[in-house]
């Protein structure tokens, strides 16, 4: 059964440049040149990777991932970043989103192709438990009252998942509480070590299980 595969970048030569290197017969590319344009096609196919520039009109690649990893249809949906943003802080950030990888321009089609062979080849028999490990050690069958869950938590890591749950950054975050953005890392922090979660995205869909957000 064929693969299929979503680009979405607004250099539609480039596009399809890349469409007919990783082209093969087990493989179906789509191509799109925004964001929106991705989540309409998202809704309507299933796909099994997105190929996804950051610097793009509209809806950048980040706010993107950010959309994609707060919905729980494509929070395991694998995504590589295909980027001229080059800086550690922006792969550092890219991974921190929840980015499978993380390819800068200009590239090596060879690399990208590899990468692309290695997350199809894998993806499906990897398992992120992270968040299901974090449920295990509370010991969920006792603790399935929601109220009992969050006594984990203090109040202000509580509402740092709430702001979580809404897409905010650690930024807005901090505007909205008042706080400083060093105390909004560390609050993060801590609460990604008590979870066992990998990343903010992760974070956010605890809080969604958690109905942290729910009539708000």
């Amino acid at each position: 059964m064929y693969k299929n595969i979503l680009i979405v970048d607004d250099d539609i030569c480039l596009a399809h440049a890349i469409k007919l290197y990783l082209s093969s017969d087990e493989r179906k590319i789509f191509i799109v040149d925004d964001a929106n344009s991705a989540l309409n096609l998202l809704g309507l196919y299933h796909f099994d990777l997105v190929i996804s520039d950051i610097m793009m009109p509209k809806i950048g690649g980040y706010d993107f991932l950010i959309k994609l990893r707060l919905d729980p249809s494509f929070l395991n949906l694998p995504v590589i970043f295909l980027t001229a943003k080059g800086m550690t802080s922006d792969r550092i950030k890219g991974y921190d989103l929840g980015c499978n990888a993380y390819l800068t321009k200009p590239f090596h089609p060879s690399e990208l192709l590899s990468i692309v062979n290695n997350i199809l080849l894998n993806f499906n028999s990897r398992q992120y438990l992270s968040k299901f490990k974090f449920l295990e050690s509370l010991e969920l069958n006792s603790l399935l009252d929601n109220n009992k869950i969050l006594c984990k938590f203090t109040s202000r890591e509580i509402s740092i998942l709430k702001l979580l749950a809404k897409g905010m950054m650690n930024k807005e975050i901090a505007l909205n509480l008042n706080l400083g953005i060093k105390n909004v890392e560390k609050y993060v922090s801590r609460l990604l070590s008590k979870t066992n979660t990998r990343n903010r995205t992760e974070l956010a869909q605890l809080s969604w299980s958690f109905n942290l957000i729910k009539g708000e």
